[in-house]
């Protein structure tokens, strides 16, 4: 077995040049790049409908008020109710994503008689 190992360990026939592992690396590395920007697409899409299931929640609430009144139709106590009406925010509902702006051609150059 030893011998077995010991052949191979020192066959060089078949060894990869170092031109092919530079060319084979470098597709690698190009499709790693390609990958890892879908991933980050795919991320900020899903991270941007997790914001808009937040934002889209009504958080708006109420609770009335309590009061007490003597015999005479005074008031003896009270307690004032509240509310909060949650209003539309700026970017609710996918308002405002970067965009881009479309191309546009330089503008003439003005200069010192060019």
């Amino acid at each position: 077995m030893y011998n077995v190992l010991t052949s191979l360990l020192n066959d060089e026939a078949g060894f990869i040049v170092s031109a092919e592992l530079v060319l084979v690396a470098t597709i690698l590395v190009i499709g790693l790049i390609v990958g890892l920007s879908e991933v980050q697409h795919a991320l900020n899409a899903e991270l941007n409908d997790v914001a808009e299931a937040i934002g889209s929640l009504n958080q708006s609430y109420f609770y009335s008020g309590f009061s007490a009144s003597k015999m005479n139709g005074a008031t003896k106590s009270y307690v004032k109710g509240s509310f909060f009406d949650d209003l539309a925010d700026d970017c609710d509902n996918n308002q405002c994503d970067i965009s881009c702006d479309y191309p546009r051609n330089e503008a003439p150059k003005m200069g010192n008689g060019d």
